[in-house]
């Protein structure tokens, strides 16, 4: 049995972090030792860790203080495989490796469109990311996109080989995943009789371009009646709020901030939405489809044309476009695609399959 770390930021309830905790539940199954390694072990899903996982708390405030604590990780159990994700990750995590002068397997993934990124960062320090990852990057055993999109992007705005990148799709179906759906849920608009639910999950960051979503609803709003249900905590909370008294929509949505358990709404929502303006995989379509939610998404850079192959288990729209998303929730509603197909694309992208493709890169034999 091989030891693999898995080495992310922290579990405070995002895309990455859920993804990083099925691949660990993927492992695990497979028999193998997983280690958590956090930069900080604090977050909302701290109580998803799956069992028999190891939690490895490197107790830094930042990324890059967490260097120290890593390279003694690295040098005291020296896993057969470490697994990073995201760009100030990755980095760290070929420095560690080589102040450690260990022989584990460095595996680094990217989980969102670089140059979307770069383009729409606040921070200058963002703005860096393609030059560390030309850098340090071929420092690794592999790279790692979850989506061909992202690998394509990588490898032009890094200016690294294209050949040297990997596309292993997130994975996101789980079998408990069913049994969440399943979950009792209480929300009134759920009742029998209330009028159609419009859901989006997310942190309520510019990323997810929720103001397009709530335009487009206030003008879906305008023909017929439809509540919107977002799922999420972020910096813009009070921006779309504002946003959304102004379009005079406030009655009919509601953003009841992080939820742990999503598959619930996902599974008794009328047409799951995606917005943002740029994505790395889009964990959540992949999630909706599983929960044989009908999906409606922006066209955007990158995941969710490939998970929803260019239109054919979901309506795509323009990036930005709230008119034209709001004729596609319409038509959703309408002539929503049966849930058993689906389903049937979502398990594509199930634990088990992505494992299996984890595994080989890890260059590691599956074990039966």
């Amino acid at each position: 049995m091989a030891r693999i770390a898995l080495f992310f930021s922290s579990l405070r309830g995002g895309g990455v972090e859920r993804v990083m905790l099925n691949l660990a539940r993927g492992l695990l199954a497979k028999g193998h030792t997983v280690d958590l390694v956090l930069v900080q072990a604090a977050g909302e899903l701290l109580g998803q860790v799956p069992d028999g996982a190891n939690l490895v708390d490197l107790k830094a405030t930042r990324t890059l203080r967490a260097l120290p604590s890593l390279v003694r990780y690295l040098r005291s159990i020296h896993p057969t495989a470490i697994l990073a994700a995201q760009t100030h990750n990755n980095v760290l995590a070929v420095w560690a490796r080589r102040l450690s002068a260990v022989t584990t397997r460095l595996v680094l993934s990217e989980h969102s469109s670089m140059s979307a990124v770069v383009q729409n960062a606040a921070l200058s320090k963002d703005r860096w990311r393609p030059w560390a990852a030309r850098l340090f990057y071929p420092g690794a055993d592999a790279i790692v996109a979850v989506s061909a999109g992202v690998a394509d992007d990588l490898a032009q705005t890094a200016t690294l080989p294209r050949e040297y990148i990997h596309v292993i799709h997130n994975p996101i179906v789980l079998p408990e995943l069913i049994a969440w759906a399943a979950e009792p849920l209480t929300h009134p608009w759920f009742e029998a009789g209330q009028v159609p639910v419009i859901l989006a999950v997310g942190r309520l960051v510019p990323a997810k371009d929720f103001p397009t979503l709530l335009r487009a609803f206030a003008s879906l709003r305008a023909r017929r009646p439809a509540h919107l249900l977002i799922l999420g905590e972020g910096v813009q909370r009070n921006t779309l709020m504002a946003l959304a008294s102004d379009l005079g929509i406030v009655e009919d949505m509601a953003m009841p901030g992080f939820d742990p358990n999503p598959y619930r709404f996902m599974a008794r929502c009328n047409v799951f939405v995606l917005s943002s303006a740029w994505e790395g995989f889009a964990v959540v379509i992949a999630e909706a489809l599983a929960c044989g939610a009908p999906v409606v998404s922006t066209d955007c850079p990158s995941g969710p044309a490939e998970i929803l192959e260019n239109g054919k288990y979901g309506r795509l729209v323009p990036v930005g476009d709230h008119e034209a998303l709001a004729r596609a929730i319409e038509a959703t509603l309408d002539n929503p695609l049966p849930a058993e197909v689906l389903r049937a694309r979502a398990a594509d992208f199930s634990v088990e399959v992505i494992t299996r493709q984890y595994l080989r890169v890890f260059g590691l034999a599956e074990v039966k």
